[in-house]
């Protein structure tokens, strides 16, 4: 087991709550999660900027209340150049200093298009039309350290790997200062992906996003939308678990664990977890990989 010394440095992910009862849950978790010390939180947006207010909210709240250094999402989509730049300047005000810019994906419709993967994104009339765009914008209005999204195995939507890496560098040169991966299972993948944006001239980090499976058919369904590949190892680990949670939450810690212990053998120091607003799986995983609990300053 690594030493406290060589623990990796991680961040999380959370979404808005849709209820209180999720809300109290969320506040759970990030209060279970908060004295690992991550260097960031962040918190999503929903499709269409459908969570927008609620996302405000959280972000505020993890901030002023956690001790936490806390990330807001803003996407380009469903509002004009004016609207961004207004809750951007809100966020400066409200002391967020860090954006995670996204293109965004069109909210789901009746017949199920758009979304995630599903094409027909039209950029938003007088609004920013692409995350590189946003970026540009973002500094304009203040320093703001910004994230943006970097896709493994490509962007659903990319006509090309070589197209989707030029799609990044934009984002990168527009004044983003690192990226963070979609999640990912194959390592090598990544790896191939890190060596081939350092390649093209991208200096910043690329943090992996580390999906932990809570749920195997779910996840096959998200990796479809978004492009990830799922080897064959974390079929067979899953397979006959549909119906026993305790165990696949078992073996859930100990692929992602495995999966980051390779990547820490391979030079990786960081790691974006998607916590899905759960605290007990991240926590275990964190636990192993030597990433242990600090005081920190809840005043909340």
């Amino acid at each position: 087991m690594p030493s406290p010394a060589a623990a990796p440095e991680v961040s999380f992910e959370f979404f808005p709550p849709k209820t209180e009862k999720m809300e109290q849950s969320l506040w759970q978790a990030v209060l279970r999660l908060a004295p690992l010390g991550p260097g960031f939180v962040s918190v999503t947006y929903g499709a269409g900027g459908s969570t927008r207010e609620r996302t405000h909210a959280t972000v505020t709240r993890i901030q002023q209340e956690a001790g936490l250094t806390a990330a807001a999402h803003l996407t380009c989509v469903a509002a004009t150049r004016e609207e961004i730049d207004a809750i951007a300047r809100a966020y400066w005000q409200a002391g967020i200093r860090h954006i995670v810019a996204l293109r965004g994906d069109p909210p789901v419709g009746a017949d199920g298009s758009g979304g995630i993967g599903g094409g027909g994104y039209v950029p938003h009339p007088g609004g920013y039309a692409y995350a590189n765009d946003l970026v540009e914008g973002l500094k304009r209005i203040a320093d703001f350290e910004i994230s943006v999204t970097a896709y493994p195995e490509g962007h659903p939507e990319a006509v090309s790997a070589e197209a989707d890496l030029d799609n990044l560098k934009r984002k990168i040169d527009a004044g983003a200062t690192r990226a963070i991966s979609q999640f990912f299972f194959d390592n090598d993948k990544f790896l191939a992906f890190q060596d081939r944006a350092a390649k093209a001239g991208i200096t910043v980090p690329i943090i992996p996003g580390i999906l932990p499976i809570t749920n195997f058919t779910r996840t096959v369904e998200m990796a479809g939308k978004c492009g990830a590949s799922i080897p064959p190892a974390f079929a067979d680990a899953f397979d006959g678990l549909d119906k026993d949670p305790e165990v696949r939450h078992l073996v859930a810690a100990h692929m992602a664990v495995e999966q980051c212990r390779n990547l820490l053998a391979r030079g990786v120091r960081h790691f974006h977890f998607y916590t899905l607003n759960r605290a007990e799986l991240t926590l275990a995983i964190c636990h192993m990989l030597g990433v242990r609990a600090r005081p920190v300053g809840v005043v909340g």
